[in-house]
């Protein structure tokens, strides 16, 4: 959704683990860095996490802002679970099952949604604490035992699909780009065995998408 709107989303190597996603505005284009390393639901989190940075808080100003990182948070909850929705499809009694069942309805954490829950205030305090805790025991604080499948970008997979027949291979093509040969990889992973090939002629258009 996020690429046909025009942000070229993109993953972060593997040398920035640790940043969980980025983003910004270039010659009026906004872009997104998402860390792949986490779980899938967590980076659905994230794009919209950046998606609420790049619509709220496009001066840079307003980044410097303490209330940023809330704002943006509080953008992708709603964002990712509509509060009419959670509240028509979640009733009484919520319980740790119950979560874990509607979580995969919106993709997101198990912690997410207990938190949205919270805010919305379909679970009081000692309710959010003990379901946390529960979560955390069965391994949901750290990861997503029970997970989604991860995105991946469709314009690439568009474009490398349509590029078969001149017998260029990846290693061309990242040279071209300028990109590390294994990100390239890491793209056309989820693509056919087949050997990857672009037409020259078309080398300068997929350089235009960087």
């Amino acid at each position: 959704m996020l690429e046909t709107h025009g942000v070229r989303v993109f993953s972060l190597s593997e040398d920035t683990a640790a940043v969980n996603a980025f983003s910004f505005w270039r010659d009026g284009k906004p872009f997104i860095f998402l860390n792949n390393f986490k779980t899938a639901e967590s980076s659905l989190f994230d794009a919209a996490h950046e998606l609420g940075h790049l619509v709220m808080h496009k001066q840079e100003s307003l980044r410097d802002r303490k209330d940023a990182e809330k704002e943006a948070n509080a953008f992708a909850s709603a964002f990712l679970m509509p509060e009419n929705d959670v509240k028509s499809r979640i009733g009484y009694p919520i319980t740790v099952g119950v979560i874990l069942k509607a979580k995969l309805r919106w993709r997101v954490s198990a912690m997410a949604l207990a938190y949205r829950l919270h805010t919305l205030d379909k679970l009081s305090s000692w309710q959010y604490k003990s379901i946390c805790i529960e979560l955390g025991r069965r391994g949901y604080r750290t990861g997503e035992p029970v997970g989604t499948e991860r995105e991946t970008s469709a314009i690439w997979k568009k474009i490398l699909q349509n590029l078969w027949s001149d017998r260029i291979g990846r290693a061309e093509i990242a040279r071209e780009l300028n990109w590390p040969l294994e990100e390239l990889e890491g793209l056309t992973q989820h693509l056919s065995e087949r050997r990857t090939v672009v037409p020259k002629t078309e080398i300068k258009h997929l350089s235009l998408i960087k």
